[in-house]
């Protein structure tokens, strides 16, 4: 059988998982433009000032 094809994420703040304890995890998305979409297509997000309000 082949590997399963899936949504798989793009990007992930390690240093956040390293510095605090993650009680819950919660996917969400972003809208990206212009140069964003080139970055993270060349493999280049970066996620260091990164933060979410819930």
């Amino acid at each position: 059988m082949g590997k399963k094809e899936g949504i798989k994420p793009v990007v992930d703040n390690r240093k956040a998982r390293h510095d605090y304890h993650i009680k819950d995890v919660y996917e969400a998305g972003m809208v990206l433009v212009g140069t964003e979409v080139k970055s993270l297509r060349a493999g280049k997000a970066n996620l260091k000032d990164a933060y979410a309000v819930v």
